[in-house]
C-alpha cells in the first residue's frame, strides 16, 4: 500500500465513522510503530486510524480491551471509538492524545520511567484470565496456542522449556549455552515449574515511544498490542531489560527509577532473572521453527541474558 493509499483509506475510514467530511489528514511515521496510523482531521473532529492487516483485528479489540481496563485503574490512554475491518484492512479509530512523543520530550525522562513504574504497578492489578498473548474478545480470556511439546498453559510452558534442554539442544550449538550450563539451566526451570507466581496483565512494550506527554506533564500510555497475561511483574520489567541489553530500552537510571517506583524487593529480582532466561530461550526457539532469519539475533540476545544473570547472582550462576 502506497503512501498516499494509506491516506486516502484512513480519509474514508474516518469519514464515514463520523460521518462528516474530512479536511485534512497525514501520515506519522519515525515511532517505530508496527501498524500504518494517520491523523484525520473532520468538520467537528480529530482522531487517530491505525490500520494493519486483517488478521490484526484481533489484536486490535485486545487493545481496546485493555485500554478500557487500563483507565479503569487511572492509567490514561487513548479512547477507541471504533474496531472494524473494511477492504481487507482492520482498522482502529481512536482520539488524539495532546502533548510530545516520549522520544521527543524535553523534561527529566527519568520521571517518565518513575511513572511508568507506578502505571505498572496498577496495570498488573487488573483482574484477568488465562496466559498468553492472545485474547477472546469474547470472554475476555486470554490464551497461548498449544504447540508440539506444550499445551498453552505456564507449566506447559514451563516444562517445554526443560524438556527441550537435551545433549542436541541446538542452543548449545548455537553457542548459547554448555552442557555443564544446560544442566544448571535445567535445575533453574524445575524450580520456576514448582514457586507460585502471580499472574496480571502487562502492556508488553512499556517504552519512550509509547508515551505522550502533555503541557501539565500527564503521561499517557499508548500501543497495547503486545499486551499479554503472564507472571508479574517480571513480564514487563523483562522486555525492558532485554531492550536495554541491544541499546533501545531504558538506562540503567531509568530502570532504578521505574523498578523503586514499583515497589519491587531483592526476592522478585532474583526471581525475575530466572524467568527472562526462560523467556528468552522460550523466544529463541521459537525463532529456530518459526523465524530462521532472526535466529542469530535471538542467540545472541540469549547470551548476553545468562551472562546477565550470572554475574548477577550472588553465587556466580543461577
Amino acid at each position: 500500500m502506497m503512501k498516499n493509499e494509506i491516506i486516502v483509506l484512513a480519509e474514508r475510514i474516518a469519514s464515514h465513522f463520523l460521518q462528516e467530511n474530512v479536511k485534512a489528514a497525514h501520515q506519522i511515521v519515525g515511532k517505530g510503530f508496527v501498524n500504518q496510523v494517520c491523523v484525520v482531521e473532520t468538520e467537528q473532529h480529530n482522531v487517530i486510524v491505525r490500520m494493519n492487516d486483517k488478521d490484526q483485528y484481533p489484536i486490535f479489540m485486545k487493545e481496546r480491551w485493555c485500554l478500557e481496563q487500563a483507565a479503569a485503574v487511572g492509567v490514561p490512554g487513548p479512547e477507541t471509538l471504533s474496531v472494524g475491518i473494511t477492504d481487507e484492512t482492520a482498522y482502529m479509530i481512536q482520539t488524539v492524545v495532546q502533548g510530545d512523543n516520549g522520544l521527543d520530550v524535553t523534561i527529566d525522562t527519568i520521571e517518565i520511567w518513575r511513572k511508568l513504574g507506578e502505571y505498572a504497578k496498577r496495570i498488573h492489578s487488573i483482574s484477568v484470565a488465562g496466559f498468553g498473548e492472545r485474547m477472546d474478545p469474547v470472554s475476555g480470556t486470554f490464551y497461548s496456542p498449544p504447540h508440539a511439546g506444550s499445551d498453552g498453559s505456564w507449566q506447559g510452558y514451563v516444562q517445554y522449556n526443560i524438556n527441550s534442554l537435551t545433549e542436541h539442544d541446538p542452543l548449545i550449538e548455537l553457542g548459547v549455552l554448555t552442557q555443564a550450563e544446560s544442566k544448571r539451566v535445567r535445575q533453574c526451570f524445575e524450580r520456576l515449574k514448582m514457586e507460585t507466581f502471580r499472574f496480571g496483565l502487562c502492556h508488553g512494550d512499556l517504552s519512550l515511544k509509547n508515551t505522550m506527554v502533555d503541557s501539565t506533564g500527564q503521561i499517557t500510555l499508548l500501543d497495547w498490542g503486545n499486551a499479554e497475561v503472564t507472571v508479574v511483574p517480571y513480564g514487563d520489567i523483562i522486555h525492558m531489560i532485554r531492550c536495554q541489553i541491544h541499546g533501545e530500552g531504558p538506562n540503567r537510571i531509568e530502570l532504578e527509577a521505574f523498578i523503586e517506583s514499583y515497589g519491587l524487593n531483592e526476592y522478585e529480582l532474583d526471581q525475575m532473572r530466572h524467568v527472562m532466561v526462560l523467556k528468552t530461550f522460550d523466544t529463541l526457539r521459537w525463532a529456530i521453527d518459526q523465524s530462521p532469519y532472526e535466529v542469530d539475533f535471538y542467540a545472541g540476545m540469549a547470551r548476553k541474558v545468562l551472562t546477565l544473570v550470572k554475574e548477577a547472582s550472588r553465587d556466580g550462576w543461577m
